[in-house]
């Protein structure tokens, strides 16, 4: 029993210094490729789903398999750089950046899920609603990221709100409503890191 509480307050106390500690898991590279992928993604709608209206349930499995397939080029880097970063801790650094997110990425999923079966009018709306879940994960994971990133997370939160401003009637499910806002926050949340870590680095060696 003694082994056993002794291994949950150690588990406790590494849990507790992943929280505390800036995350250096999240690449600029791999950030920017997942922009290009958005663009990528809404020039693909453009051409393959000209009346997205008329097929909710075909544009949202289009654009989560794109989401799908940012997160796996995130998430391969981010275990790369965690080994290399953050050594014996890169396990817990990963849960605690992947339990920050969690919550804003459940929700989008079950609200996407509740709008095509219960109200598929309505899912013009997906794209502000995405955006705006992915500003609430941005701004949940802010406390283990450079400081600037929080302007990441206003910054898909306004580009949210546009979209279920200006996103709706003739210009509902346009791809560039998808396509703009996250090559955008990518390229500027991939633009934060590459500052933050050059800054840190240059602190690194003038010690």
């Amino acid at each position: 029993m003694d082994v056993e509480k002794a291994l949950l307050e150690i588990a406790e106390i590494r849990g507790h210094v992943a929280r505390s500690v800036e995350f250096h898991g999240y690449g600029p590279q791999a950030l920017v490729l997942t922009g290009l992928l958005a663009a990528a993604g809404g020039g693909a709608q453009a051409l393959f789903l000209p009346a997205p209206g008329e097929a909710p349930l075909d544009y949202i499995l289009f654009w989560a398999s794109v989401a799908c397939l940012a997160l796996a080029v995130i998430g391969a880097e981010a275990f790369r750089r965690a080994r290399r970063n953050h050594g014996g801790m890169a396990n817990d650094m990963l849960r605690a950046a992947a339990r920050a997110f969690a919550p804003a990425g459940l929700a989008g999923l079950f609200t996407s899920l509740t709008i095509l079966r219960h109200a598929p009018e309505a899912a013009w709306m997906l794209p502000g609603l995405w955006q705006i879940m992915l500003s609430l994960g941005v701004f949940a994971a802010s406390a283990a990221l450079p400081g600037m990133m929080t302007a990441v997370a206003a910054w898909y939160l306004a580009t949210g709100l546009a979209c279920l401003t200006y996103a709706s009637g003739p210009d509902a499910f346009s791809p560039l409503a998808m396509a703009l806002p996250f090559l955008g926050g990518q390229c500027f949340a991939a633009a934060i890191l590459h500052f933050a870590y050059r800054a840190e680095n240059a602190k690194e060696r003038d010690r």
